[in-house]
């Protein structure tokens, strides 16, 4: 892995990586995504009418976050919180957190609220694997090699996924905000600055394997 200093602040922001790589890799994310799409479109449906049906709202979430060179895009997940939730409380979720709804705590748990962020992929804002998208107040706090960040397509998984998998639960419910923000995001962003660094398409699959099976284990938990 190379390594950085202080000094090399400058060569950091403007790490490159193979361009045939970033297009393999762009042309896998949008392949892999369509075609769960037309897999798993009857699932989507019934997630979508339960989360319709479930509580008063819109299907979706739709949050801002930073992108690709810090361009702000819009995030699609299943909404998971009562209506307008964002005016109730801070960005970070803890444990029994009251603006989760039941609908919405089973698709938290099971990851199934992130499927819509295949058609993300389809737009072109995001990856499948690749550094897990923040919020605006969050990014442009971003220094040093933290702009590295910014430097790839953020991703529906990556290190810190699997890590924080069961971030919720982690933060608490005192003061989730403040958790994350002093325990949780640097180290997040460390996980974050290493796969832009080590990143490789061997790579991707392996972080979509451990995915794959840690998401299998809490769907089976359950």
């Amino acid at each position: 892995m190379t390594q950085f200093t202080e000094e090399d602040t400058d060569s950091v922001v403007r790490l490159q990586h193979p361009f045939w790589a970033l297009v393999l890799k762009h042309f896998f994310d949008v392949f892999f995504a369509f075609s769960m799409l037309i897999f798993i479109w009857p699932v989507l449906l019934i997630l979508a009418l339960l989360v319709r049906f479930s509580t008063p709202g819109p299907v979706f979430y739709r949050g801002i976050r930073s992108g690709l060179h810090g361009r702000s895009f819009r995030i699609l997940k299943f909404r998971t919180m009562v209506e307008d939730a964002e005016s109730l409380g801070g960005p970070t979720t803890g444990s029994n957190d009251v603006r989760v709804t039941s609908i919405g705590s089973f698709l938290r748990r099971t990851k199934l609220d992130e499927l819509p962020q295949f058609i993300n992929i389809l737009f072109g804002e995001m990856s499948l694997v690749g550094p897990r998208p923040e919020v605006p107040e969050y990014t442009r706090l971003y220094k040093g090699e933290e702009e590295l960040i910014l430097s790839m397509k953020p991703g529906i998984t990556d290190y810190a996924s699997i890590k924080y998998a069961d971030l919720d639960d982690r933060v608490g419910n005192l003061d989730p905000d403040a958790y994350f923000r002093e325990h949780v995001l640097p180290s997040k962003n460390k996980l974050r600055v290493r796969y832009v660094k080590e990143w490789s398409i061997s790579g991707d699959f392996i972080i979509l394997g451990l995915t794959f099976m840690r998401v299998l284990g809490k769907i089976c938990k359950l």
